[in-house]
């Protein structure tokens, strides 16, 4: 193992989906799973290739009642690239017998690597080579070369290179039973003298899909004139080649493939775009160098080096791992993204779980981000504000004013929740509450926040960012009701982060009352909207408050509700989670941990039972403790001053101990978050946390999940506490905050970030942090280290002791 590689030395079929997810090679703009090119969809293997916003609905009939889903569309199938001797089977890790066996992930150079010696049934072995890459740089390409050395026969090969269009999806177990064909088939056309070419369209979105693979076969660096067999049948488009092959002898395979749809900006039609490109399409080892250019550019400003204080420093797991999650979330969102009306799908673009819906885990993955891409993150807030319209609807449908986004998103942003899920421990599909988590609009107008902190972009701000903030916060106005007896506002019928929660037991209705992170949230979001109306320039604030209704008075209830919204406490200055929370039974851990080897989903083992997680104190995910997760200190002291509650330091460690020990981890969002909290007060716990939060997608703890797609909130946030936990660089007001700490197991932090145009350089030990400005449009950078300000010239160092 290195740094820089995930490497598979031995083909395990058990284990294939999930090195398919983490092996995904994509580049903004859409992704492939890295299944062999000589396998089709199955229980084993899943050659799935995804489009950055490639959605259609379908309709089911699920116990009596016709449930429409909006779902990822799985594209067709450009990988499919195999062969064999023309009297014998198809070469295929699932048929041949499998003499030796390489699959690696070059994270450096973004390319994916297998290496197979097959074996068929007459004992006639192949050595198989193949790299494989989806371009960085270009959008649109895709390319494989495979190497075909025959060890120990002379005779002939076929090889056959296709384009698969009657791919469904299938990549979900507990969704097969559902409506899965998305696409049919527009255009295939396999001549001898032309690329391959397919066209397809989803049947509901009709949204069109162009393909066109280009094969090129040579021999000691020649190309070879072969006639080909030509292959169109149904949707299944190709061509096959037989190619005369010694012992000893290698033969090289080409395959370069465009991808172009009906919504890419620059292009008359799909079809007339790939037509035209594929032709003029370099050959692979050209598209190979310029790739490898783009990662080059890539890494020098998202590495992140770290060195353990350990004796055995031929243990580079940590430092593979962190690299590999940085890896899938640079080639989730990128450059390729920024024209694009997209978000960031919860399990990325690797995967059909979820259905590809974004959720509130940008609060995770636009941290790093923003500190790195700037660019790309306002991008991806604007596929919010192009859906603000949409919200508005859902809050007046919903009896409420302003916006009010959904839990689920995905195309035009309504809710996307199903009403029903299946709860695999029991087999019963249970009606689906999760929509009540109205606390996403609070994370919305959070990255927003956070974003115009970190880039001082006032222009975004005064077109985009403060119409969505003031509609959420109007929104937030108008689901709080007023409790007179208690002088307080309160938030009725909510779900918080936890999710085991949507309800009180035995109770008719769903719902909660006081999530205590939903309230304070709502109570920094009023906050932030009376302050963008004090900062934006005063002729843009009249035209918002114009075009948008806003009131004297109205402003005068977000101030109000921001002075008196209700916080619960019980014991010991335990923040409740929700009102009544106290009430709820203790469960028994010790009990169901020796009687089911993983209680990560507390919730499905109890509704199996016939008990519900409704009556227990347990929580699936942080949920009081995200509010340790997002604010400081100081703010949160600050926050609770202005409701008018004490709120001291010792605060925060007792309710990190009385909810740590309540969580089941049943998301991987916990493992980070719980690694954050304790960054300063347990340092050692931390670093045992983050550890956990970087198993997490490597290693599947979360019950074989990843295989579907991986957690791109659990990836981004156990980056981003190397960035801001224990780095400690944070943006507050109008500058950068550095403040590191490193856990003690850590000898040495460094990386790059970029804060309003200007670039810094940190390097962090246990008793020094360097800190260079590498370039900056004024030359000079003012920051914060500690309580005190400093200034920076570019090329200049300093040093702080800590």
């Amino acid at each position: 193992m290195t740094a820089w590689h995930l490497t598979y030395e031995t083909y395990k079929p058990q284990d294939q989906g999930l090195r398919e997810a983490l092996c995904t090679l994509g580049n903004g703009y859409f992704a492939t799973r890295g299944a062999s090119a000589q396998v089709s969809a199955g229980d084993t293997h899943y050659p799935g290739t995804y489009l950055a916003g490639g959605y259609n609905r379908l309709t089911t009939v699920i116990a009596g009642k016709e449930i429409e889903n909006e779902d990822l569309v799985n594209m067709p199938n450009w990988l499919c690239l195999k062969f064999r001797f023309t009297d014998g089977q198809w070469f295929s890790p699932e048929t041949a017998t499998i003499r030796s066996y390489c699959q690696e992930l070059d994270m450096k150079n973004g390319v994916l690597i297998h290496i197979v010696v097959f074996e068929d049934e007459q004992e006639r072995r192949i050595r198989m080579e193949e790299h494989r890459i989806v371009h960085m740089g270009d959008r649109h390409t895709a390319a494989i070369r495979v190497l075909l050395t025959s060890e120990n026969q002379t005779g002939s090969l076929e090889v056959e290179s296709a384009i698969d269009g009657t791919v469904r999806n299938q990549g979900v177990k507990r969704y097969r039973d559902l409506n899965c064909q998305h696409l049919e088939i527009l255009e295939s056309e396999s001549t001898q003298n032309e690329p391959v070419f397919l066209k397809v369209q989803t049947v509901q979105s009709e949204l069109r899909v162009a393909m066109a693979a280009r094969t090129r076969i040579t021999k000691k660096g020649s190309p070879l004139d072969l006639q080909a067999e030509l292959i169109n049948d149904n949707g299944y488009v190709g061509k096959r080649y037989t190619v005369d092959i010694s012992q000893g002898e290698t033969i090289q395979v080409e395959k370069i493939v465009l991808v172009h749809t009906s919504r890419d900006i620059a292009i008359s039609e799909c079809g007339l775009a790939v037509r035209s490109r594929i032709r003029r399409a370099p050959r692979f080892d050209d598209l190979l160098a310029s790739h490898k250019l783009v990662w080059k550019q890539l890494w020098r400003r998202s590495d992140m080096k770290m060195t353990e204080r350990r004796k055995n420093r031929q243990d580079l797991r940590p430092e593979m791992v962190v690299r590999l999650y940085t890896f899938h979330l640079l080639q989730t969102v990128s450059k390729q993204t920024i024209d694009l009306d997209v978000g960031v799908p919860a399990r990325g673009w690797h995967g059909e779980a979820y259905r590809g819906h974004i959720f509130w885990d940008e609060l995770y993955i636009y941290p790093f981000i923003t500190l790195q891409y700037p660019e790309i993150t306002r991008s991806l807030l604007l596929y919010r504000y192009r859906r603000l319209d949409t919200a508005r609807a859902a809050a007046k449908a919903a009896g409420y004013t302003g916006a009010m986004f959904p839990w689920q998103s995905s195309s035009n942003g309504r809710e996307e929740t199903q009403t029903m899920h299946l709860n695999p421990q029991s087999g019963r599909w249970l009606q689906d509450n999760s929509h009540f988590q109205k606390h996403v609009n609070a994370a919305i107008a959070f990255n927003i926040w956070k974003y115009f902190e970190s880039t001082g972009d006032i222009q975004f701000m005064c077109e985009y960012g403060a119409e969505v903030l003031f509609e959420i916060a109007r929104f937030w106005a108008s689901i709080a009701t007023y409790n007179k007896d208690l002088d307080r506002y309160e938030i009725l019928k909510v779900m918080g982060p936890d999710e085991y929660h949507d309800g009180y037991p035995d109770a008719d209705e769903p719902g909660l009352d006081n999530n205590a992170y939903t309230n304070v949230m709502a109570t920094w979001v009023f906050t932030q909207a009376l302050n963008a109306l004090d900062i934006l320039p005063r002729d843009r604030v009249y035209e918002l408050c114009e075009t948008l209704g806003i009131t004297e008075s109205e402003i005068e209830l977000w101030w109000d509700i921001s002075r008196k919204m209700r916080v619960i406490f019980h014991d010991d200055n335990i923040i409740s989670q929700f009102e009544h929370y106290d009430q709820l039974k203790e469960l028994d851990w010790d009990k169901y941990r020796k009687k089911y080897p993983n209680i990560q989903r507390m919730d499905r083992i109890l509704e199996a039972e016939g008990d519900s997680a409704n009556n227990y104190k347990i929580t699936k995910q942080a949920d009081v403790l995200m509010l340790f997760y997002l604010f400081s200190a100081p703010e949160l002291k600050t926050l609770f001053k202005q409701l008018n509650y004490p709120f001291e330091y010792e605060t925060i460690p007792k309710n990190i101990d009385y909810y740590v020990y309540r969580t089941s981890y049943g998301s991987s969002l916990s493992w980070v978050v719980h690694s954050w909290v304790l960054a300063r007060s347990d340092r050692k716990r931390s670093w045992k946390f983050f550890l956990k939060a970087l198993q997490s997608d490597i290693d599947d703890i979360q019950g074989g999940t990843t295989q579907e797609g991986i957690h791109m909130g659990a990836m981004a946030g156990a980056i981003n506490i190397l960035q801001e936990a224990y780095m400690g660089i944070k943006t507050r007001g109008d500058f950068l905050w550095v403040n590191p700490e490193l856990p003690e197991v850590l000898e040495r932090l460094r990386m790059q970030v970029r804060h309003r145009g200007s670039t810094l350089a940190f390097e962090t030990t246990q008793d020094m942090c360097k800190i260079t400005l590498l370039c900056s449009p004024k030359n000079t950078f003012k920051f914060g280290f500690n309580d005190n300000m400093y200034e920076l010239t570019v090329g200049v160092t300093r040093k702080f002791h800590i």
